[in-house]
């Protein structure tokens, strides 16, 4: 077995593979303050829920767009007796062609969706990772990573709304019954899903018009689930993508 980590702003996923077959997909709160010890404590804890312990995991693999926590998560899963812990970055193989004018600033989340939906859906592809950020990574038919585009995540919207403002106040993302809200907490629940909604089509619609052909188009991230459902487009939903992803990339690299 081995574990992957996807290390993000709000939280850190762990996903737990036995070959191909996810066995457990689990989160935490993403906490720049805790120790390596204290992640191990949580990690030890989340595979003793499953009635693991780390003599079962062969090894793992990180991606993290958050870079002081990177290496206090590997002494983490190294502490735990975990393996070889694999980190995305330089030097590590993805098969993944990259064609930005610095790909070294591509974030390693978006390189394992990338790895991930080549593999498992028909390219040309358009990706949206729904976190703290909204994310669409588009790749074309021979395979190459395009570009993209990077969207205010629909949390850092409303946080923005609530803290900026007087009268609006903090709401959660539970949708409305109808578009046209008739008091403030539905008028911006309806903005703010409906409104990504329609964000996400049109710039489907802009992205397939610039490349000139038809996309198969995945959604994954915590908050896919949410919006995905009022889109107008054909969206394949794998909250699991990300994850996927690391696990090919840890099958191209493991020694």
């Amino acid at each position: 077995m081995i574990l992957a980590v996807d290390i993000g702003n709000s939280n850190i996923v762990i996903g737990c593979f036995d070959n191909n077959d996810i066995m457990f997909v689990e989160r935490l709160s993403t906490n720049h303050r805790s120790t390596a010890m204290e992640y191990a404590v949580m990690i030890k804890t989340i595979l003793e829920l499953h009635d693991l312990n780390g003599e079962h995991i062969d090894g793992g693999i990180i991606s993290s767009v958050v870079p002081p926590l990177t290496n206090t998560l590997k002494m983490a899963m190294e502490r735990l007796g975990c393996g070889e812990i694999l980190v995305v970055g330089p030097g590590i193989k993805t098969g993944l062609r990259i064609m930005l004018d610095n790909p070294a600033q591509l974030g390693s989340d978006r390189v394992a969706d990338a790895v991930g939906a080549t593999d498992l859906y028909p390219a040309p592809l358009i990706l949206i990772d729904m976190g703290t950020a909204t994310t669409i990574s588009v790749i074309d038919g021979e395979k190459n990573f395009l570009g993209g585009m990077i969207i205010p995540g629909l949390r850092v919207s409303l946080e923005s709304l609530a803290s900026r403002t007087s009268q609006l106040p903090t709401i959660s993302l539970t949708p409305t019954k109808r578009v046209i809200g008739t008091n403030t907490v539905d008028c911006m629940k309806s903005g703010i899903i409906n409104g990504t909604a329609a964000t996400l089509d049109g710039a489907i619609e802009r992205i397939e018009e610039e490349l000139g052909e038809k996309c198969t188009i995945v959604a994954t991230g915590g908050l896919a689930g949410v919006v995905v459902p009022f889109c107008r487009r054909e969206i394949i939903l794998d909250e699991t993508l990300l994850l996927k992803g690391l696990r090919i990339i840890y099958a191209k690299n493991k020694h």
